[in-house]
């Protein structure tokens, strides 16, 4: 289970730009991408993470302000790797 920027996606897909496969006897690295290689994963949930507050000022003047921030984010399973 890993956590990925937000996917619009449902239930099983699959991934065919793979950058690096690895395998007991090395890794293949593609240029950009691993020819023939895809990845099937399923999506377990979307959500947001925790807030993130940035304060900003400007001394000695009456300038501030506060923003907060949550970064929306899918978590996925890998199911298989093909390559």
């Amino acid at each position: 289970e890993i956590f990925v920027e937000k996917l619009d996606v449902e239930g099983e897909f699959t991934i065919d730009k793979v950058i690096m496969v690895g395998k007991d006897d090395g890794a293949v690295v593609g240029a950009p991408y691993v020819e023939g290689a895809s990845v099937k994963a399923s999506l377990i949930k979307n959500g947001k993470a925790k807030k993130v507050t940035v304060f900003t000022y400007k001394p000695k003047k009456s300038s501030k302000r506060k923003m907060g921030h949550r970064q929306p984010y899918s978590k996925i399973k890998i199911e298989a790797i093909n390559a």
